[in-house]
């Protein structure tokens, strides 16, 4: 019951944080601008949708099949086409409930691969490890080759955390700021030392250690240049995706390869914000693309298109899959019951 409260109010938290954002971004936009907002809202490449939809459709099949690779060390090799189920299933399950879908993707291969759910959740880890890395080097990459436009947006949130009221940049709050992280992190060392009896802190480290583990795991993995290419793959197509994404609005149509770098970097972040990014990812990438000299009204049009064009793809694609997957795995559960 506590369990289910403190999911209920993160999940109530980080919705109300991304409505929030929405309205935040709303009020960003003058009076003045909101025809200019609405116009390319209305006159968008809505066709567009398309070659996205099977750009970010191919990335969630390299998913599964990057999923599967983390099983074969176990012993298990299950179907394509139930992996890409599961995994389609888990981001529509998210789409509800943060996090849901991560049980959900091992519950369903549990039942139709009969691969034991537990076994699995070293591999969700694992997953997640790489994606954080793979998020790293995309902020790498766009700050490397965009260095004035990620820099100065950088910059712009560092000086807004720390500038004093009457707008200068304030060395105190840095020092405070530093001096709060030191003790921090020597509390907590001291904290784990003197209690490390606690079931917090026991809870704590056992997250800690399935990190680890999941990053180590590479180390089991047989095909490991193969699971290289497929996380290389995947966010090169996420790339390809918010590149073509960009040229859906007349006034974001001249940017090219670097900007959806770095716009994906950031959206990035508006993603693992709220649940499935409202708000927050087209938050992110009109502020990232204001750096590039485009008006925040259309950046935040663009945004909202690209964000309305990946929730559909969740959407459509999950629910196709909750729909075929008992009928594709129909032959399967007969020959179970039969046994």
């Amino acid at each position: 019951m506590k369990k289910t409260l403190s999911s209920a109010i993160k999940y109530i938290f980080f919705l109300g944080l991304g409505v929030f954002l929405i309205w935040w971004s709303l009020r960003q936009i003058p009076d003045d601008k909101w025809n200019e907002f609405i116009e390319s809202l209305t006159n968008a490449r809505f066709w567009l949708v398309i070659p996205v939809f099977f750009i970010l459709s191919a990335s969630h099949l390299l998913r599964g099949l990057r999923w599967r690779i983390l099983m074969q060390p176990m012993g298990y090799t299950p179907t394509i086409k139930n992996t890409f189920s599961a995994v389609m299933i888990g981001y529509l399950a998210n789409l509800a409930v943060p996090r849901l879908g991560e049980v959900l993707k091992c519950t369903i291969l549990a039942r139709y691969e009969k691969v034991p759910a537990e076994k699995l959740v070293g591999t969700i880890v694992a997953e997640r490890a790489f994606d954080v890395i793979s998020l790293a080097i995309v902020f790498l990459l766009s700050f490397t080759l965009q260095y004035d436009i990620v820099g100065s947006y950088a910059k712009e949130i560092i000086t807004e955390l720390f500038k004093t009221k009457a707008g200068n940049f304030s060395t105190n709050k840095i020092i405070i700021a530093i001096a709060v992280v030191i003790v921090l992190i020597v509390t907590l060392r001291i904290w784990f030392k003197q209690f490390s009896h606690l079931k917090v802190v026991i809870a704590i480290q056992k997250i800690l250690k399935g990190i680890w583990e999941g990053l180590s795991s590479i180390k089991n993995v047989k095909q490991k240049g193969l699971f290289i290419f497929y996380s290389a793959t995947i966010w090169g197509l996420y790339i390809v995706g918010t590149w073509v994404g960009l040229y859906a609005t007349h006034g974001t149509t001249g940017l090219g390869l670097k900007d959806a770098i770095s716009a994906l970097a950031f959206a990035s972040i508006g993603m693992i914000l709220t649940p499935g990014g409202i708000g927050a990812y087209a938050y992110f990438m009109a502020k990232v693309l204001e750096k590039s000299g485009i008006p925040f009204t259309i950046g935040y049009a663009n945004g909202t298109l690209q964000w309305f064009a990946q929730f559909a793809i969740v959407v459509i694609v999950g629910f196709t899959c909750v729909i075929l997957l008992p009928i594709i795995n129909k032959h399967k559960a007969t020959t179970n019951e039969t046994s």
